[in-house]
């Protein structure tokens, strides 16, 4: 079977961007681009700015996007430190206009703290507004060592994968983050007293058993799409994953302890290992400590010890089911998919595979790569632009 043996009709995404327009964003002095309700093809030579577009995509969402650059880095190198990425989403057959980035004079030291948001031309507090618009999930090579990367690599990916049907996510993960901060700091200044500890304790407690509870949920959830999926299609060439989280938390609840117990367990840990944690310099107990782990359903076999191209095939699998869990938890709105060079390492039959999954997903997946050739089993079903030096033509 080849790439032009498939006749996959496309379904209509239910979240796509309409219009694309970037200001001094990487190698792109200025750039309108208008794409289809289908997928997106970005080919072009290497340095071209292929994945600065992704990475312009990725910025409308929460987050540091898919490189996750510091925010002065997105600045097109000849201009003034400003940058800026607007967008008009069609969200249900209706758009919604989404504007961020920063001023140059936000830009201190080569650094800013925090982006611009506005959605509709009204400011936003923050970029968890983003949330409630759009929801944006990818695979870059970067990722392509996440099974075999530290924990915190694969901790970040289930998280930024959550946060596409639970935005609340966030928000109890930067509680946590806050007050683990708090309490490193009152650790790294010699304090001892209980009362400074207690309440930021309970705030770990809190927030960081709810976080272990929703990756669970996650996780389940991933399993479940998993078999659907083996069921479907037994010999799919991206097998399905069984997924596991490894961690304290998790292992609690998942013995049916219920959740408050949890907590109030954890916050006692927290009161006993105070001194352990203050040699260490840190807290070393809690979600930022658990691992995500994925092993190879048909060799049940951990990722970290398949090839290179098993475990690319095993992550795209991953992204399928995390999409396909999505739309189904938001009434059949798939997530926009950024696939970074995504067909260097599949044969033909996989990309083609990997394309009639795409267009049955109704996902509006933006794809790179160096070789147009790679895509021609996309011709006629998805938008095809050749990127050149910061220059975008539909071809």
């Amino acid at each position: 079977m080849t790439d032009n043996d498939h006749a996959v009709l496309p379904l209509t995404p239910k979240i796509w961007v309409k219009r694309l327009t970037l200001t001094n964003v990487r190698n792109y002095a200025s750039l309108t681009l208008e794409a289809p309700a289908a997928p997106v093809v970005l080919f072009g030579s290497n340095g071209a700015g292929k994945t600065n577009l992704l990475e312009a995509v990725s910025m409308l969402a929460p987050g540091q996007g898919i490189r996750r650059a510091a925010l002065a880095d997105l600045a097109r190198h000849a201009g003034g430190g400003d940058w800026a990425v607007a967008a008009s989403v069609m969200r249900d057959g209706e758009p919604i206009d989404i504007g961020t980035g920063i001023r140059g004079d936000q830009v201190t030291g080569q650094r800013a703290t925090s982006r611009i948001v506005r959605i509709d031309g009204e400011g936003q507090s923050g970029t968890g507004a983003l949330a409630d618009v759009v929801e944006i999930a990818w695979l870059t090579p970067a990722l392509d060592s996440l099974l075999t990367g530290p924990a915190a690599e694969r901790r970040r990916f289930l998280d930024r994968l959550i946060l596409c049907f639970d935005p609340s996510h966030r928000t109890r993960a930067n509680r946590f983050e806050r007050a683990m901060r708090q309490r490193n700091r009152l650790l790294d200044d010699g304090v001892r007293d209980d009362a400074q500890f207690r309440g930021l304790e309970e705030q770990l407690a809190e927030s960081g058993v709810a976080m272990a509870a929703a990756r669970l949920d996650a996780v389940a959830a991933l399993n479940v799409v998993a078999e659907r999926r083996r069921s479907r299609a037994p010999d799919s060439p991206f097998p399905w994953a069984e997924a596991a989280l490894e961690g304290t938390l998790e292992a609690q609840l998942l013995s049916e302890v219920a959740a408050v117990d949890v907590e109030d367990q954890y916050a006692l840990d927290l009161a006993r290992t105070r001194e352990r944690d203050r040699a260490a310099g840190r807290t070393l107990t809690g979600p930022h400590r658990s691992d995500f782990l994925l092993k190879h359903g048909p060799k049940s076999m951990p990722g970290r010890l398949c090839s290179t191209g098993e475990q690319k095939a095993l992550l795209v699998g991953l992204v399928l089911a995390h999409a396909e869990l999505s739309a189904a938890r938001k009434q059949g709105a798939a997530p926009i998919l950024l696939l970074d060079e995504i067909a260097a390492h599949l044969d033909e039959y996989r990309r083609g595979a990997l394309f009639d999954e795409l267009l049955l997903l109704g996902t509006q997946a933006w794809m790179t790569g160096t070789d147009r050739s790679a895509f021609a089993g996309l011709e006629g079903r998805a938008g095809f632009f050749r990127v050149d030096d910061g220059f975008v033509t539909p071809f």
